[in-house]
């Protein structure tokens, strides 16, 4: 492991609670993708594999920032464990509902209760962030190294997740998700040690952390972003199946995160300067640039080629996100802006996972991929246009400005200044 990253588990703690949180986020990349397949076996229609899917993640963009509101206020035990066995009965109640082949209706209901799980991967970089707070260049590092466990889960979970559900029962997927989902959370929320204190009650501001206009940029950005990965998914199973290889698809998807876990490896090494504004809408452009290859795939292994190139700008974009939310959202409610970004790509992966299904079943696999181009341009135009509110303002000096009257980063920086001397 290179030396950055080796002293980042230098503190007590560190690698337990990174390892609970691989096995806690392992369902993000297994349960839509195993809802897409297990279905589309069952019924071979795949506009309903992606209803449901979308379903799924609009629920947890729903439900997800304000479980993490409520651990911001009481921390990850107490609010994480019943959120999650609520989650785990809907799982329950989805795989009975298929296997009976009960009407579709259960099946959205059971879904859309299934949102109601915590965003284990916001609770991993909120343990980091308390560790290293007042250390950006350890925190570049922590970002970066979650970033590649995000990635280690998308090359591992479609591989699970798929090939269980076509060469064992369609069920399988789903049900190893939530295995997973229930071992990550217990363990994570068992080490105490290394769990954020709850910030007290003076410390939380009325409201949601959305309120803050930085944070509405990086969401509305990543509505878009996440609709290129929903529409992947469904397209790439599709046009495996098209070619007779249907779990090939596992594979290639495995190929697109391995791209991004390379890159994120290579990111967390780096010493950059300047803004990350600036490197946060160069990343998004070059991931909008890298769907348009897609139209031209004829073959799975020159779509492999292309979705490993393509996966080349994600975990770069994605680390220098969490340095921006943490510069414009209040300490306080860091979790809960951790997961503002995860509730724009839930929403993201919603409408593209969707909208592929319905682009799939009218047109066929090829012209499904026209969907993550077009989600990439609105992506590059929204970044475009929201530059200025995530780019670095003149301050003027304290004594001449209230808090309230600072532009957005140095209200927050002021804010934990104050909380730093309160405590």
């Amino acid at each position: 492991m290179p030396s950055p990253y080796r002293a980042l588990f230098g503190r007590p703690g560190t690698r337990s609670f990174s390892a609970a949180g691989l096995l806690g986020r392992m369902p993000l990349s297994m349960m839509g993708i195993g809802i897409v397949t297990m279905v589309s076996q069952l019924t071979g229609r795949y506009g309903l594999a992606g209803a449901l899917s979308a379903t799924l993640a609009l629920s947890a963009a729903v439900l997800g920032p304000q479980i993490s509101r409520l651990v911001d206020r009481h921390g990850q035990r107490r609010v994480m464990r019943p959120a999650t066995l609520v989650s785990l009965a809907a799982v329950a109640g989805l795989l009975l509902s298929a296997l009976q082949r009960w009407p579709d209706w259960l099946l959205f209901a059971f879904a859309a209760c299934m949102g109601c799980v915590p965003s284990v991967g916001s609770m991993v970089r909120a343990r980091w962030a308390e560790l290293y707070q007042g250390s950006p260049r350890e925190l570049h590092t922590a970002y970066s190294w979650e970033s590649i466990v995000d990635e280690m889960c998308f090359i591992v979970g479609p591989i699970l997740s798929i090939g269980l559900s076509t060469a064992w029962f369609p069920e399988a997927g789903p049900l190893l998700a939530g295995g997973f989902l229930a071992a990550g959370v217990f363990w994570l929320t068992a080490q105490r040690a290394t769990e954020p204190v709850p910030h007290p009650r003076e410390h939380h501001t009325k409201g949601s952390a959305l309120r803050s206009r930085g944070l509405q940029v990086l969401v509305v950005t990543f509505v878009a972003t996440g609709a290129i990965f929903g529409a992947i998914d469904v397209v790439t199973v599709a046009f495996a199946e098209e070619e007779g290889h249907k779990a090939a698809a596992s594979l290639v998807l495995a190929v697109y995160a391995l791209g991004s876990c390379v890159a994120g490896a290579v990111f967390g090494l780096l010493h950059l300067k300047g803004h990350p504004s600036r490197r946060w809408v160069v990343g998004v452009c070059a991931m909008a640039v890298s769907m348009v290859p897609l139209q031209f795939v004829s073959s799975l292994p020159l779509l492999a080629v292309a979705l490993f190139v393509a996966g080349l700008s994600i975990a770069p974009t994605m680390v220098t996100t969490m340095a921006l939310v943490e510069e414009h959202v209040p300490r306080a409610q860091l979790t809960e802006g951790m997961t503002w970004t995860s509730t724009g790509l839930a929403v993201g992966v919603a409408l593209g996972s969707s909208a592929a299904g319905w682009v799939v079943d009218a047109a066929g696999a090829a012209r499904g991929y026209l969907v993550p181009v077009a989600a990439g341009v609105l992506a590059a135009l929204v970044a475009f246009a929201g530059y200025r509110r995530l780019r670095p303002q003149p301050v003027l000096p304290m004594a001449a400005r209230t808090v309230a009257d600072l532009p957005e980063p140095a209200a927050v920086a002021a804010e934990r200044q104050g909380e730093q001397s309160v405590a």
